[in-house]
């Protein structure tokens, strides 16, 4: 069967994977209400079209912190990609590289910096934090990001605790027990395959330490996990230098605001000083160019990358991102748009539905 879209890619990747890691990759918190909010509110929002211009040649590339990719659609970091793939982590970074674009590496992978770097040296990566209680840790992972040639430091602020996500309750799923988080460890004890006890994020991380992290690094630094125009201008008075729309893709703290309805009032509270990215609920290219009409700098997406991998591992997320860019060239096109500029707030409204 020809896997045409990406719902194709899901219903075809949750055969092929155990309920366990199925229910672990889909799973929200608590209800699932923002998971699924995720999703509905995007078909809240309606194209306004504009004809007889001239799409003969659209082009679909932008930047990204000075970066260009070949289209505003990177990966989000997700954790233990070895749980749909044997290859991991490396097979998504070959895919982002063959694809153009972004990948964000989670704090947790199944695979090390050194790896994902080495089977695709050539591909554009960000690094996922989840500041830990260890602060040698954190300052040890985020300087080696950067002598690795990861081109941004994208901090995760929405885990002061883990939500109650409760499928993983009911399958007693211990992740961190069986997958070898390798760049939590020394490399002595790499070499081994110890009991691995879950690094504990920091409940204390505040707004305070953002100084200390900008001091021990040159990298952009970038707050992933922003819902409101408080932390929104809270992270423009730290200088930050980008900030990501989202919810964690509902698996953190349930009933907050889908992404795409957060993005609005973040965008007005930075008015236009630093980039600003979402994720959350994108499953298809008319999603894109309402995420970019509303402000965003480009989306990410994060459990369709995992349905790619389980599918066909690297060919499968290349595969994902290219249906993704593909679609959106044609919502560009159908909307008389022929660069990322020209997408504007003109282009949608709200729907009554």
């Amino acid at each position: 069967m020809s896997l045409v879209c990406l719902t194709d890619f899901q219903a075809h990747a949750r055969e092929r994977l155990s309920k366990s890691s199925w229910d672990f990759i889909e799973g929200g918190a608590d209800e699932g209400i923002t998971r699924d909010d995720n999703i509905a509110a995007f078909k809240k929002i309606r194209l306004r079209p504009r004809f007889l211009r001239d799409v003969s040649d659209v082009d679909t590339r932008t930047t990204i912190q000075g970066e260009e990719i070949s289209a505003p659609i990177c990966i989000s970091p997700t954790a233990f990609h070895c749980i749909a793939w044997p290859d991991g982590e490396m097979s998504t970074a070959r895919g982002a590289q063959a694809a153009g674009i972004c990948y964000i590496t989670s704090t947790y992978s199944s695979c090390t910096l050194e790896d994902i770097v080495a089977v695709a040296p050539r591909g554009l990566r960000w690094f996922q934090l989840y500041v830990l209680s260890d602060w040698q840790l954190n300052k040890q992972l985020i300087q080696r990001a950067e002598s690795l040639g990861f081109k941004a430091l994208v901090i995760t602020v929405d885990v002061p605790t883990i939500g109650k996500r409760r499928q993983d309750i009911r399958n007693k799923l211990n992740l961190l027990a069986n997958l070898m988080l390798k760049d939590l460890r020394s490399p002595e004890e790499r070499k081994c395959k110890p009991c691995i006890q879950q690094p504990l994020v920091n409940p204390s991380f505040c707004w305070d330490n953002i100084s200390w992290i900008q001091s021990i690094t040159r990298l952009p630094i970038i707050l992933k996990g922003i819902l409101t125009k408080e932390d929104a201008e809270l992270a423009m008075k730290h200088n930050v230098d980008g900030i990501f729309v989202s919810n964690h893709g509902g698996r953190q703290l349930d009933e907050v605001p889908a992404s795409i309805d957060a993005l609005t009032e973040v965008v007005a509270a930075v008015k236009g000083k630093i980039e600003v990215y979402l994720d959350g609920g994108v499953r298809t290219g008319n999603d894109v160019l309402k995420a970019l009409a509303l402000g965003a700098k480009c989306v990410f997406v994060g459990r369709p990358i995992m349905w790619g991998l389980a599918c066909k591992g690297e060919e499968g997320v290349e595969e994902v991102l290219n249906i993704l860019k593909t679609e959106f060239h044609t919502s560009m096109t159908l909307t008389g748009c022929r660069s990322v500029a020209e997408i504007n707030r003109d282009l949608i409204q709200l729907s009554k539905l």
